[in-house]
């Protein structure tokens, strides 16, 4: 700077060309570092906030691309065991049941036995008062007695006739006459006969008898009611009725799919709801050995033993068929089965995590399992509960199957 005296000091102008040594190039380097930490700074700002959006952008795609991928549950079928049990509702009948009737027309005198009484066989249950069969059996023999007489005369006239043709004392015709006299009384006498012998019979129906060992399970009458046995078209009430609960009859109706497996000797178990947990032994005796047309069923017929009479006849019960299988098939729970327009199929994972659509073929329907007989090796893995939309090829991820919790057991008493 140059100093004029007597005039105002002025400031000298900077050369452009200043060293950086020089005070004024320092002052700019300085101006220089400070816009680049600026910048710096700024960057630094701009890619802290931008990196965290880009990963979680990249992390969203991630999870997007993750979550698209369904995540499924996939069981393996299982075989079926040698032996099926097939469970049928039946019926419960004693081995002999019958009704028992009158055979007279009276008045019921007495009664010996009521319901729930164990009678043998020709014990007596009750007596009938006849009197009108008393009458017509006292008439009967009278009529008996008349033509025994009748017929002892016509003999005697026959002996004298044929006495008398020999001689020629009386015409053959009269000898023929007496004799055909006799042979028709005799066959009077023989009709009197069989009318007293068929109103003894009646009058043997007085007493009624029990026609096997068994229980009185009803009684239908008392003293004094009117005995009529239905001989003229009228109403017939049972005296009473009797089973012999011993042994036991329970039919059952099984579907024409297992008829074929259905043979006498095979066991079977009867269960009762008032015994649960105890099953009767029982085995399968006979078939009906035809399909009933219009159930479509095997009617069979199962023995079960009753020596202490604990079971009721009449009673509902279950019987457990143990079916003999020509082979182990697959079962598999309905809530895997695919109803689509081409048909029934299953989804399956196969390799690489991808579905495929498999055609199976059912056999029999057990409600919450169906049995497959065709289609399936039994090493597949199959989806339960695929959605309606799942195709062939589709990727899918198999979710982890949560651990079986058993249930505590009980302590005993």
């Amino acid at each position: 700077m140059k100093v004029d005296q007597g005039n105002e000091l002025k400031p000298a102008a900077v050369s452009p060309y200043e060293t950086p040594g020089s005070p004024g190039g320092r002052t700019r380097a300085r101006h220089w570092w400070i816009a680049l930490a600026a910048v710096a700074v700024a960057a630094l700002l701009f890619l802290s906030g931008l990196l965290p959006r880009v990963k979680a952008r990249a992390t969203l795609a991630k999870e997007t691309q993750a979550m698209a991928v369904a995540s499924v549950s996939v069981i393996q079928p299982k075989r079926s065991a040698p032996s099926q049990e097939l469970i049928l509702p039946a019926n419960v009948q004693a081995f002999a049941d019958a009704p028992i009737y009158a055979r007279t027309n009276g008045y019921l005198k007495r009664w010996y036995v009521d319901i729930g009484g164990h009678v043998k066989a020709g014990q007596l249950l009750a007596e009938i008062d006849t009197p009108e069969v008393n009458q017509q059996l006292r008439q009967a023999r009278a009529d008996l007695g008349t033509a025994e007489a009748n017929l002892n005369l016509s003999r005697i006239t026959a002996d004298r006739y044929a006495g008398l043709l020999k001689t020629d004392s009386v015409s053959k015709q009269d000898a023929d006459n007496a004799a055909g006299d006799y042979a028709a009384k005799g066959a009077t006498v023989q009709s009197a006969q069989a009318n007293v012998k068929r109103l003894e019979e009646l009058q043997s129906f007085e007493k009624v008898y029990a026609p096997f060992d068994g229980v009185i399970t009803a009684r239908n009458t008392d003293i004094g009611a009117l005995i009529d046995s239905g001989s003229a078209s009228g109403p017939r009430s049972e005296l009473f009725h009797v089973s012999q609960p011993d042994k036991l009859r329970v039919y059952v109706n099984v579907p024409e799919a297992y008829s074929q497996a259905a043979k006498p000797g095979m066991m079977a178990d009867l269960v009762l709801s008032e015994f649960p947990g105890r099953p009767f032994p029982g085995k399968l005796v006979r078939t009906a050995n035809a399909i009933d047309p219009a159930s479509r069923t095997l009617l069979v017929e199962i023995a079960v033993n009753n020596p202490t009479g604990i079971l009721f006849t009449g009673a509902y019960a279950e019987v457990h068929l143990k079916l003999p299988t020509p082979a182990s098939n697959l079962i598999l729970p309905v809530n895997t089965l695919l109803f689509r327009e081409e048909g029934l199929r299953v989804a399956t994972v196969g390799d690489g995590q991808k579905v495929e659509l498999t055609p199976i073929t059912l056999g029999h329907d057990f409600g919450s399992e169906v049995e497959v007989v065709a289609g399936l090796t039994g090493n597949e893995k199959v989806i339960v509960n695929p959605p309606d939309s799942i195709v062939s090829g589709q990727s899918v991820r198999i979710a982890p199957s949560a651990p079986s919790q058993s249930a505590p057991t009980q302590g005993t008493k």
